[in-house]
């Protein structure tokens, strides 16, 4: 890609919003080419710490919810998996960012593991506010997806170049209220980033969205100015959530912020409505609104061009 112009953040080449999200890095940044090019042709150009690569974003498949909103949220997930499955070129693996089940029961989290599995790919998890229902106030979770995490289960990993930062913002979260990290986990963020070049391309995913969207519904992190402020040094970072069920986009400074949709349900944009939950659509048009997304780099200094196809078409 090396006689292509380049763009300073790292962005999505194509995502499904819905179903779940493709992106795709090379040396921390997008380069303008379109979506058939990213995803089948070798990339070359001047060498790099960071490796072209593409992984998944999936989130909220909510496995056990059977409410009208979406009687069947496994067949949906499926759906999701079977786009993942038709992709021409294979993602490195998957991140789902949380409410993997709608109760934390073992068979929830189990059907999850199932179809997933079908995807034949790594998966990373963090937790969402429903995988913390069990008795044990999360400990189903940390026993499942914990191995190898610190505390509530934060944890990190490098990946061709990239680090990746899982954040857990749902610990004892209360009806309605913000998330937390936390002061253990911060300062355990502060002491990974430490030791990082300020060129390392950063992405974090987590639960709660880090910025704060609609604080009336709980939709944002108390503390995560202390979190942005550790982030700062680096050139480029991006930061993914669920919880919110839509897409929404933020940019400051050196920070991309993407919320991405549910596979189970949509829910009301921010301040629409007297709360927050599943959004009943008219009958037939729920994978209308789960939908499809594609994102494409146009070649030259042209915006993103965001094409979104529904699942039902």
């Amino acid at each position: 890609m090396g006689d292509q112009p380049h763009r300073r953040r790292f962005l999505e080449c194509m995502g499904w919003a819905g179903t779940g999200l493709l992106w795709t890095a090379s040396g921390g940044i997008a380069s303008s080419i379109t979506l058939d090019s990213a995803l089948a042709a070798p990339h070359g150009g001047a060498k790099s710490a960071v490796k072209p690569f593409s992984f998944l974003q999936v989130s909220d498949s909510h496995i056990g919810f059977e409410k009208p909103a979406n009687p069947d949220a496994r067949a949906t997930f499926r759906e999701a998996v079977e786009k993942i499955k038709a992709l021409p070129t294979k993602p490195d693996f998957i991140l789902h960012t949380g409410d993997i089940s709608q109760l934390s029961k073992d068979q929830e989290f189990d059907d999850a593991d199932q179809i997933l599995k079908e995807a034949g790919l790594t998966v990373f998890h963090v937790p969402g506010e429903h995988d913390m229902l069990d008795e044990g106030n999360g400990a189903a979770y940390l026993a499942r997806y914990g191995k190898g995490s610190l505390g509530d289960g934060w944890y990190s990993f490098d990946h061709n170049g990239v680090h990746f930062v899982a954040l857990v913002n749902v610990k004892a979260l209360k009806a309605g209220g913000m998330g937390s990290l936390g002061q253990p986990q911060l300062e355990w963020l502060q002491k990974d980033l430490a030791g990082r070049s300020s060129s390392t391309p950063i992405v974090v995913f987590t639960h709660i969205p880090l910025w704060t969207i609609y604080a009336d519904w709980g939709w944002g992190t108390d503390d995560s100015a202390q979190a942005m402020t550790l982030l700062k040094r680096f050139g480029s970072v991006t930061v993914l959530n669920g919880h919110i069920h839509q897409v929404i986009q933020k940019v400051e400074g050196n920070v991309a912020f993407h919320t991405a949709r549910s596979t189970a349900f949509p829910q009301p944009a921010p301040g629409q409505g007297p709360a927050p939950g599943p959004l009943k659509v008219p009958a037939g048009e729920l994978r209308n609104a789960l939908g499809v997304r594609t994102v494409s780099l146009i070649r030259g200094g042209e915006p993103l061009a965001v094409v979104d196809a529904s699942l039902a078409s």
